[in-house]
Parts: structure tokens; C-alpha cells; sequence
């Protein structure tokens, strides 16, 4: 059995003139010119147009900036950077709407970018620097290769890193000092990262020099028996000694531990020294010190008579 296809009445047909003349209506309203603007004419439906524009602008900045946020927050960023970003973000959207919207009524859009152009060239050189420390922040807080907490080498000052602006970054050193440290700095200098990709030990290095009458098979056992006692367990590394160079006036050897805290290597370090001060005491090992001998040939000329 067969189902057919129902034909338009002709009480749709009626309804369908009753709607329409109301919405031809409407749309003869919305086309009738207001005013114009160069070779355009501005109609009611060119208002609407713009004002959707501007609204649909609104809602695509506030769900980029809603991302924006989510992405930092996943990135323990400092809150008054995502406001800045955000800030820039809306900025940058509302820009670009207000063009669409200003193409759509017909301003010569070309003439004005042309005009800023120049005003453009002058700002981006007298904003250089700020332009590039800007962009050198986003970089750091997409790319997270130095983010807060880390422990930095920068310029040989062993910093940690506090909070990453816009800007700079701000970083505390050992000694309490804050630096403020631009942006473009760390991404084109070379700067040393002690805790990259969560990386959390670092090794400590102490320097040792022994008299020649030492043995030095005792002295490497003792050493290594510090070496491994001062050792911190489960950094994934040994601990080592080596004889690095036969000095002036004494072996010199190098014990290497690894440390959990590089902002506390400097602790962990002086600890590694007493400990060997106080191995090589007990066993009765001389930690050699620079000596100079002053000979006095008794055969020489005498002093010239007077």
C-alpha cells in the first residue's frame, strides 16, 4: 500500500498570504535607505547586520578568553598574567569585529589602515623592547621550559623563579634578593635550568687535595665511604670519586653525591666537606696545603767588599 503525497490546500495557500504580507512588509521596511556613506546606503537591515556583528564579537572573545583561562589554570600561571592576556585578547577581537562592522556600512577601510600604518611603524619601533618581552612571556608560559618554582642559572646566579609576567620575570635569589628579569632575556640567552621537565637532583661537587705520602687506595675507599653516606637515595645516580690531577703539592681528587633540593645545594655541599674533613682526620690522612721551600746555597759568591 501505497502512501501519498498530501497537496497543498487551499486553506494553506490562504494562510500562507496572510503571513506573507506582513513579512514582505517587514522586509520593505529593513531595505528602505536611512542614509549613505560614500557609495553605500545604509539601511535598517545594514543596523541589524551591524549589531549582530558586535554581539557575535562579544561571544567569540568571551569564549576565547574562557579557553585562555582554562589553559593557564592547567598551567598554575599567575592570575594577573591570564587578566593581562584576557585583557589583550578582548582587545584584539573587538578590533577586528569593529572593522567587519565598519566594512559592512561601507567606511573605506583601506584609507584608514593606510593612515595607521605610519602611526603603527612609529609605535612598534618606540615599543620595541615591549613588544619583544611580550612575546618572549607568551612563549615561556606556552612552551613551560621555565615556568614557577624552577631553580634557574642565569648570568651565574643560581635563582628561583617566583612568577612569570608579561613583562619580566621575577625570580629570588639564595640571598634574598628579587630580580626582575626580562622576558626576551630567557628565551634568547642561555640560561641553565636546574629542574627542567621535573627534574629534582643536581650533583654536588667537593675538592680534595692529599699529601704525596698519602695511599691512595685508602684514600679513594674513604672518600667513596663519605661520598656514599652524604648521598641522597632514589635520584636515579651514583655516588662517585675520582683522581682528577697530581698538583703542585698535592693529589687532588673530586667526590660528586646527589642531592633532592638544588636551592639547598649550597647546605648539602658544606655538609659533604665536613664530612670528609672529618673522614680523612680519623684516618689520619693530611689534606695537603701549597708549601714553598726557600734553599740557601752556602757555596754562593760572597757579598763584594766595600
Amino acid at each position: 500500500m501505497q502512501r501519498g503525497t498530501r497537496q497543498p490546500s487551499r486553506g494553506d495557500s490562504e494562510v500562507f498570504e496572510i503571513l506573507g504580507e506582513p513579512l514582505r512588509g517587514v522586509e520593505t521596511l529593513l531595505d528602505v535607505p536611512l542614509f549613505d556613506i560614500g557609495q553605500t546606503h545604509v539601511t535598517a537591515m545594514t543596523l541589524v547586520t551591524v549589531g549582530f556583528v558586535f554581539v557575535a564579537t562579544l561571544w567569540v572573545s568571551r569564549v576565547i578568553r574562557a579557553a585562555v583561562r582554562r589553559a593557564f589554570k592547567l598551567r598554575d600561571v599567575d592570575p594577573r598574567t591570564v587578566g593581562v592576556v584576557n585583557n589583550l585578547i578582548n582587545y584584539i577581537v573587538l578590533l577586528a569585529g569593529m572593522g567587519v562592522a565598519l566594512d559592512t556600512i561601507g567606511l573605506d577601510l583601506g584609507a584608514l589602515f593606510a593612515a595607521g600604518a605610519v602611526f603603527a611603524v612609529g609605535i612598534g619601533l618606540a615599543l620595541q623592547n615591549v613588544v619583544q618581552n611580550f612575546v618572549s612571556g607568551v612563549l615561556l608560559l606556552v612552551e613551560r621550559s621555565i615556568k614557577p618554582l624552577d631553580i634557574v642559572e642565569v648570568d651565574g646566579e643560581v635563582l628561583r623563579v617566583e612568577r612569570i609576567g608579561i613583562r619580566s620575570t621575577v625570580a629570588l635569589s639564595r640571598s634574598g634578593e628579587f630580580f626582575l628579569i626580562p622576558n626576551n632575556d630567557l628565551v634568547q640567552n642561555r640560561v641553565k635550568n636546574l629542574t627542567f621537565e621535573s627534574t629534582d637532583v643536581i650533583r654536588a661537587e667537593a675538592v680534595v687535595g692529599v699529601s704525596y705520602e698519602s695511599d691512595m687506595k685508602q684514600v679513594h675507599d674513604v672518600l667513596l665511604r663519605v661520598a656514599r653516606a652524604a648521598h641522597e637515595k632514589d635520584t636515579g645516580e651514583d655516588a662517585r670519586v675520582y683522581l682528577t690531577e697530581f698538583g703542585d703539592s698535592s693529589v687532588n681528587w673530586l667526590v660528586t653525591a646527589w642531592t633532592h633540593d638544588p636551592w639547598e645545594s649550597p647546605d648539602f655541599t658544606s655538609r659533604l666537606y665536613q664530612s670528609i674533613w672529618d673522614a680523612l682526620a680519623e684516618a689520619g690522612i693530611t689534606i695537603a696545603f701549597p708549601q714553598l721551600d726557600v734553599h740557601f746555597d752556602a757555596d754562593g759568591p760572597s757579598a763584594a767588599a766595600p
